[in-house]
């Protein structure tokens, strides 16, 4: 090779090395991916609410069928988000986050061909499997391409725009479906996810840092993959501060999940107010975790501190639902800045994130997440159905306020969680 080509290969080289560097273009590219993934499998689970009555008559289904569809979802779900976190950190997001977009994409699909409850059990699961790493892995990524003390700002960014998206996603959805049929409006989604894998394939990367670790990382010679990924999960498991935080996230995230898309409406509906305005309000607590989420980070650097901007963000939470179960009946208006407030409040439920990966070697960042964002999501799904295990068929508003005591007690108990928790000092995001 000649003087001069060698020179040009060694700035050509140079750029890409420099290119590739933490925090640089490369790595936002790779977390906006991330992050429009999120979006978007987001988008297609508030669509199931609002398209599955035209899925029930389409397909011939039972009101049980559709609803034992969406335990199935939420069941494989819970089961493999366990694992998918264990997965980026054993096998790095290259080609990981390519498949579980591959895997909404394909869920997507068969939603769209719909027409027995098979199919739509099977749609849920191959989605469930997809979507498992949707969050934990958009968490991982910002982990891997930015610097540690951005982690948990990055990670809350991500939280704001799927909040974004669950506060505007039905009534595009419904928009939407004044124009298409439903069977139309699920193969747009499926398109969308084949312009997405491509993207991913091209696109994602495991970050140059890290490349020797995730070489390392493999299954070692003579030892089952498998075995490895649950002594990942052990250790992040024996971690108390991991345990904690899962904890006071789970409850925080848990109490939003519940009163976000069934009770805070219901009980608003109870007190005597219009379905569409127990829509908006559903729509402004979402609305409030997207604002809270990043806040509570930015906040939690300020002061240095994680556990104590979580235990009073926390605490005015449950002061929130308090508020909003048993106040007047005349109270729609406050009902307006309440459910505002439990949203936002409820951005604090991010730092148990970041309390995890800060607890854990870099290498388990995926575990731990996993671990957090499980426990999440079990609370919620708790906190959804055991209310109204204790609802008579036809509640009134004073049933609702004798069963929905349990939710403002569950997130007392996060920030009690949040009090044992034994933290260093903390680094400021630069």
């Amino acid at each position: 090779m000649s003087t001069g080509h060698t020179a040009y290969a060694h700035g050509a080289n140079k750029w890409f090395v420099g290119h590739r560097k933490i925090g640089g273009p490369e790595a936002w590219l790779v977390w906006v991916l991330a992050t429009v993934f999120v979006v978007w499998l987001f988008a297609i689970q508030t669509g199931y609410a609002v398209v599955s009555p035209d899925i029930q008559v389409t397909a011939g289904l039972s009101i049980a069928q559709i609803g034992l569809a969406a335990s199935i979802y939420t069941w494989v779900f819970a089961v493999v988000q366990f694992f998918s976190g264990a997965l980026l950190d054993r096998f790095g997001s290259r080609p990981l986050m390519a498949i579980a977009v591959a895997l909404v994409t394909i869920g997507a699909f068969l939603y769209a061909g719909t027409t027995n409850f098979a199919t739509l059990a099977l749609a849920q699961s191959v989605l469930a499997i997809g979507s498992s790493f949707g969050f934990v892995g958009a968490g991982y990524l910002g982990g891997k391409w930015f610097e540690a003390a951005k982690y948990g700002l990055m990670f809350g960014l991500v939280q704001t725009f799927a909040s974004l998206g669950s506060a505007v996603g039905q009534p595009l959805i419904l928009a939407a479906l004044a124009s298409l049929n439903w069977q139309q409006l699920l193969v747009a989604f499926g398109t969308f996810g084949v312009i997405l894998v491509v993207l991913f394939v091209l696109f994602v990367r495991n970050p140059p840092a890290e490349q020797p670790a995730l070489a390392d990382a493999g299954p070692a010679q003579g030892e089952n993959v498998f075995r490895q990924i649950f002594r990942d999960l052990g250790t992040s498991f024996s971690n108390y501060k991991v345990d904690l935080s899962a904890i006071l996230a789970g409850t925080s995230f848990g109490a939003m999940l519940a009163v976000g898309t069934l009770w805070g409406p219901r009980i608003m509906e109870a007190r005597g107010a219009e379905t569409s305005f127990a829509t908006i309000l559903t729509a402004l607590a979402w609305l409030g975790l997207a604002a809270g989420a990043p806040i509570v980070n930015v906040v939690s650097d300020k002061w240095r501190s994680r556990k104590w901007p979580a235990f009073y963000g926390i605490l005015l939470q449950a002061l929130a639902i308090i508020l909003v179960i048993y106040m007047p009946r005349e109270g729609n208006g406050a009902a307006l800045i309440l459910m505002f407030a439990i949203g936002f409040f409820a951005g604090s439920h991010m730092l148990g994130f970041t309390i995890a990966a800060e607890a854990v070697p870099g290498r388990l960042i995926g575990s731990a997440s996993a671990i957090v964002n499980g426990v999440c999501f079990i609370i919620g799904g708790l906190l959804t159905s055991i209310p109204s295990a204790m609802l008579p068929d036809e509640a009134v508003l004073a049933d609702y306020q004798a069963a929905l005591w349990l939710l403002p007690a569950v997130v007392v108990v996060g920030a009690v969680a949040a009090l044992f928790i034994r933290e260093d000092a903390v680094v400021p995001a630069t």
